[in-house]
């Protein structure tokens, strides 16, 4: 059991390493990772990244999936490519959310999946104030 748990996170890694690559070799904006595992079953990390314009979204969401496939990764499915405002990718272990801004603000997908996560600086104002 511990083997195959170990083999998982080295393959969620290295997924995570590829995704990373290709969002910022098209200059993805505002790079975010999310980890989720406890969270929920459907992914470990989710990876969130904006474009400066529709065409600019997909093209990153197209670089995603040609730099998984060099990876051995095959796309469980790809969503939103043809408005291009919000194009998931889905990689199995890793989700990739890439969006335009506006878009991205309105549906808040950070604060949606870090309710109730306390990071260093929160608690250490928490504590202080």
């Amino acid at each position: 059991m511990t083997t195959i748990r170990h083999t998982k996170a080295v393959h969620t890694a290295a997924l995570r390493k590829t995704v990373i690559a290709a969002l910022e070799d098209l200059k993805a904006k505002d790079i975010r990772e999310i980890d989720v595992r406890g969270k929920t079953s459907i992914a470990d990390l989710l990876v969130i990244a904006s474009g400066t314009s529709a065409r600019h979204v997909k093209s990153i969401a197209d670089e995603v999936v040609r730099f998984a496939k060099q990876a051995g990764v095959m796309p469980l499915g790809v969503e939103g490519e043809q408005e291009a405002e919000w194009v998931l990718v889905d990689l199995g272990d890793v989700i990739v959310h890439v969006m335009l801004p506006r878009i991205r603000e309105f549906y808040g997908l950070e604060r949606l999946w870090t309710v109730g996560d306390r990071d260093a600086e929160g608690e250490a104002a928490l504590a202080t104030g």
